[in-house]
């Protein structure tokens, strides 16, 4: 599940943007929707790699039984969105670059997955060096 992520990102990064990417899941391991981080891409400050992943899954009564696997902790928004579907549990890259809002979501009852990649946190890294405005300005500093 997490190359599928990982494929996203990459290609948000090749696009000229924020190399996060994520994908929503069945338990099953169903691929319901994935996409990346397209803040710089569609000058669109709400299109996070998790609700580009939610808004392709489409239309579901079944948020529970699904799996959003990010290639990074999400943040306060996203984490939001995981809440508000209540969507039953969150696998996630890395949280070295960046420590969201999973602590939260656990807190309320989600199964959190930190599997501390290196892959993940190596290719953010790398872009937070190299493009350090608009780091700060995905993650509002």
């Amino acid at each position: 599940m997490l190359t599928v992520a990982l494929d996203e990102a990459r290609a948000g990064l090749a696009e000229g943007g924020i190399p996060i990417g994520a994908a929503l899941f069945t338990r099953d391991g169903t691929l319901l929707g994935s996409g990346h981080n397209r803040r710089v891409q569609e000058d669109d400050a709400s299109v996070h790699a998790e609700t580009d992943a939610f808004r392709k899954a489409g239309r579901r009564r079944d948020y529970p039984e699904c799996v959003m696997v990010t290639t990074l902790s999400p943040c306060w928004y996203c984490s939001g969105l995981v809440r508000q579907f209540n969507i039953g549990a969150v696998v996630i890259g890395e949280a070295t670059n960046f420590h969201g809002g999973h602590d939260w979501l656990e807190e309320l009852g989600v199964e959190i997955v930190l599997l501390n990649d290196e892959t993940c946190t190596t290719l953010l890294q790398d872009f937070i060096a190299t493009h350090p405005e608009l780091w700060h300005e995905d993650i509002g500093l």
